[in-house]
C-alpha cells in the first residue's frame, strides 16, 4: 500500500509498504542488473550506503543463471543476501535494445540470446513467470519499448499492444500469486506508460491503464534519444493523468539534475546505471558537478572526493590514491568510485524527501542545480 504523506507543489513525499519493508519516496533504486552492482559492490555495502531498493533484470537473470535456478535457491533475496525490496525490470527494454534479430507478434517477442544466440520467446505470461520465480518485491509489466523516433502510426499500434499485454500480465500475476509454491505471493505489479514524445498518445494511455488499478505506474520509453526538454514536457503533460495515490516511476533516468526536475513534476521512483557506470570510469559526482579522477591535477590531491561526504570512500581515501588505483587498473579504484556515487545519489534522495516534508523543495532544487554548475578545482 502506498501512502502520500505530503506534497510540495507537484513533488510527492510518500511511502510504499511491501512484504520486504517500507520504501520511502522519492527513492533512487540502485541497479544490479545480474543480481550484483557492477564495480564489486556487495549487499553489505548497499546497506551501509543507505540503499532502499535494489533493481535486477528479468532478461539477464533468465538467460544466466536461469530463473529456475534462482527459484530453487529460494528466490533473489536469498540468492544475493538482500533483505530489502527488489524491483525486477520486465526484460522488455533488453529484448528491444540488445538484439536486432527479433520478431514482435501479438503473443510476444521471438529473439536470440545476446550470450550464445539460442532462440528465446518472451511474452507477458513468460515475463510474469520469470519474475515470480525470481520472487522480487515489485514486478514490471511486459511492454514494448518502441524505437526513437517512431512514426505516430507505429506508436499507436505499439501502445495498444502494450495495453493488451498489461491485461495479460495482471491476469497471470494474480494466478501466480495464488499458487502454493510461489515464493512471494505478495508480489506487486507496476504498469508502464508508453507513447514516445506524442503527449496525446501518452495521456490516452495513462487514462486507460489507471483504470486497471495496478500497484504503481511507470513511464517508459524516455531517455532513449529525445532531449531533456522533450522528456520534461512529456512528464509535465502525462504525470497528472496517472494516479497520485500510487507510486510514479520514471524508468532509466538519470542524472542528478534529471531527478530533481522529475521530482518537481510528480515522479517518486527512479533508477539509472549512471552512478555505477560513471564510477567505473573514474567519474564521480559531487555537489559541484562531476570530477574526472583520471585528470593529472589530482595526482597530489590529498582531499577526499568531496569534503564532508560521509561515504565509506571519502571517510578513508584521497583523490590522489583513488587516481593511482584507476591508473594502475586496480579494481579497488572502480569500487571506491561506485560506492561514492551510489552514496551521493542515495543521500540526495534523503535530502529531497526532507525538503518536500519541510515545503522548501523549490529552494532546494534551485540551490542544488546552481551548485552543479559551480565547478570545483
Amino acid at each position: 500500500m502506498y501512502r502520500l504523506l505530503t506534497t510540495d507543489g507537484r513533488a510527492k513525499r510518500g511511502e510504499l509498504d511491501t512484504v520486504h519493508g517500507k520504501i520511502q519516496t522519492p527513492v533512487f533504486m540502485n541497479v544490479g542488473t545480474a543480481a550484483a552492482i557492477k564495480g564489486a559492490v556487495s549487499t553489505v555495502d548497499l546497506r551501509e550506503i543507505g540503499t532502499q531498493v535494489e533493481l535486477s533484470n528479468t532478461y539477464h537473470l533468465h538467460v544466466r543463471p536461469g530463473d529456475q535456478v534462482v527459484k530453487a535457491l529460494g528466490g533473489l533475496h536469498r540468492f544475493m543476501d538482500w533483505d530489502r525490496p527488489i524491483l525486477t525490470d520486465s526484460g522488455g527494454f533488453q529484448v528491444f535494445s540488445l538484439t536486432s534479430l527479433r520478431k514482435i507478434k501479438e503473443e510476444g517477442v521471438y529473439f536470440q540470446s545476446h550470450i550464445d544466440g539460442h532462440k528465446i520467446f518472451m511474452g507477458p505470461e513468460e515475463s510474469m513467470r520469470i519474475q515470480s520465480n525470481l520472487a522480487s518485491t515489485i514486478a514490471m509489466a511486459f511492454d514494448e519499448c518502441a524505437p526513437y523516433p517512431a512514426t505516430r502510426d507505429y506508436m499507436i499500434q505499439s501502445v495498444n499492444r502494450t495495453t493488451r499485454w498489461l491485461a495479460r500480465c495482471k491476469k497471470e500475476m494474480e494466478r501466480l500469486n495464488s499458487l502454493e509454491d510461489t515464493i512471494n505471493p505478495h508480489q506487486l505489479l507496476f504498469a508502464i506508460n508508453q507513447g514516445g514524445t506524442y503527449e496525446d498518445i501518452r495521456i490516452e494511455h495513462a487514462k486507460t491503464i489507471r483504470e486497471m488499478d495496478l500497484d504503481g505506474y511507470a513511464l517508459g520509453g524516455l531517455a532513449v534519444g529525445e532531449t531533456h526538454e522533450e522528456m520534461y514536457r512529456i512528464l509535465e503533460e502525462t504525470v497528472p493523468y496517472l494516479p497520485q495515490d500510487k507510486p510514479t516511476y520514471l524508468m532509466g533516468v538519470g542524472t542528478p539534475a534529471n531527478i530533481l526536475e522529475a521530482v518537481d513534476r510528480g515522479v517518486d521512483f527512479f533508477d539509472c546505471v549512471y552512478p555505477s557506470r560513471n564510477g567505473r570510469h573514474g567519474h564521480v559526482y559531487t555537489n559541484h558537478g562531476k570530477l574526472n579522477l583520471f585528470n593529472a591535477k589530482y595526482e597530489l590531491d590529498d582531499r577526499p572526493i568531496e569534503d564532508g561526504c560521509q561515504c565509506p570512500t571519502c571517510r578513508h581515501y584521497s583523490r590522489a590514491y583513488i587516481r593511482h588505483l584507476l591508473k594502475a587498473k586496480e579494481m579497488l579504484g572502480m569500487r571506491l568510485c561506485v560506492l561514492h556515487n551510489l552514496y551521493f545519489y542515495n543521500k540526495m534522495m534523503e535530502e529531497i524527501r526532507s525538503a518536500i516534508e519541510e515545503h522548501r523543495f523549490a529552494e532546494y532544487k534551485r540551490s542544488k542545480l546552481e551548485g552543479f554548475l559551480t565547478k570545483e578545482n
